[in-house]
């Protein structure tokens, strides 16, 4: 095996997460995929990986040398594409992360489009409410909500979302309808905990004063789906933005209140590592994103709640 089949090896057990994984895939036993790796490990003179019982761990020289090594084997495949050779279309493993709600809402159902037009792309698709280390888990992209803090990675902002006020008609009708922020205090309110802390709901009225109201209610919780569903049973008022309740507000099971109350907006982006480069099937895969919230968020066919870049 030579020295680019030895990178192409090690970049599968990353992205497998093992041994195994990786060596049925090359088609050989895993004590040779794991005697590769180690010789590849005894050329450049460092560890790539930390072996367990439990998991296998990248150690930061080797986060750094799977960013390149990715890319590499990325434009690699680009050039025999150019010379005539291998596949004419992009091929690979993406794996991207995104938040439960949004990608049960508009990934998951809208997939098979995009694996239709691209057959030699697989999906692997990492779900958590909680930012994770894209390097270290060799996750090559991430749809984030929210301002981004990682300075490491490159970020494409795809639309603005507005945080909104909802409930249902049925609440309405048995409790009323607030008519301004300091209303609020009179109602059921479904508040966002984030590491066990209430998140405050925060207004602008007409004369740009800042309202901040402290949700107080019977139910809470740390997961947009949760927030959702309590909305949907009538368990209260929730604040959350607008791509989460999108479907519900356009068939009326939600109904939006204190829309003269400006609310923050928090943007929707696409991140990946900046030392591995955007390559063809990553930018595939922004693309198709994009253009689902443009149809089915941002156009006025759709629910025309955010604003696209």
């Amino acid at each position: 095996m030579d020295r680019l089949d030895s990178i192409r090896l090690f970049v599968r057990v990353v992205e497998r997460g093992s041994f195994s994984a990786a060596a049925r895939e090359a088609g050989i036993g895993q004590s040779a995929a794991s005697k590769q790796v180690a010789a590849l490990e005894a050329h450049l003179g460092t560890q790539l990986l930390l072996r367990t019982s439990r998991k296998l761990r990248m150690t930061e020289t080797g986060q750094a040398f799977y960013a390149s090594a990715a890319q590499l084997l990325d434009d690699y495949a680009a050039l025999e594409r150019l010379a005539g050779r291998g596949q004419s279309a992009p091929a690979g493993l993406v794996r991207i992360s995104v938040a439960p709600v949004f990608g049960r809402l508009y990934i998951v159902p809208n997939l098979h489009e995009f694996l239709e037009c691209h057959p030699g792309i697989s999906v692997d698709m990492w779900v958590s409410h909680r930012q994770v280390n894209l390097v270290e888990n060799g996750i090559d992209l991430a749809i984030r909500h929210g301002d981004l803090a990682d300075s490491a990675m490159t970020a494409r902002k795809l639309a603005s979302s507005p945080i909104i006020t909802v409930a249902t008609p049925t609440y309405f009708e048995r409790f009323g309808v607030p008519t301004n922020p300091a209303a609020l205090v009179h109602h059921a309110c479904v508040a966002f905990t984030s590491r066990e802390e209430v998140r405050p709901w925060v207004f602008k009225g007409q004369d740009g004063v800042a309202m901040i109201h402290h949700p107080d209610g019977r139910y809470r919780s740390d997961d947009g789906e949760q927030i959702r569903a309590a909305a949907l049973a009538h368990l209260g008022i929730v604040h959350v933005p607008a791509w989460i309740v999108a479907p519900e507000l356009k068939s009326g099971a939600l109904r939006c209140v204190l829309q003269d109350y400006e609310a923050e907006s928090l943007p929707i982006s696409a991140v990946y590592p900046s030392r591995r480069g955007l390559t063809v099937k990553v930018r595939l895969m922004i693309d198709f994103v994009d253009a689902i919230i443009r149809r089915d968020l941002c156009a006025p066919e759709g629910a025309g709640l955010l604003d696209a870049t």
